[in-house]
């Protein structure tokens, strides 16, 4: 068992940049498409993916409820 510490991938405490929502739906869209063609039985590649899709996802969220007033 590894007694490393735990750093999170995401940080709620952490501020952050917001992009509008425009921005955020089409870097979405992009992510999407740029990691679809990843290969199912590398780790690695699915780490990446699954790592890009929370950051572009996260980022899409904020950007609703900004333009949302939330």
């Amino acid at each position: 068992m590894s007694t490393r510490p735990v750093d999170p991938l995401y940080n709620p405490q952490t501020p952050s940049w917001t992009p509008s929502f425009d921005i955020a739906l089409e870097a979405a869209r992009e992510t999407l498409a740029e990691q679809q063609g990843a290969n199912i039985y590398d780790d690695r590649a699915m780490l990446g993916a699954a790592v890009r899709l929370e950051i572009a996802l996260r980022h899409l969220l904020d950007a609703y409820d900004a333009e949302a007033g939330r």
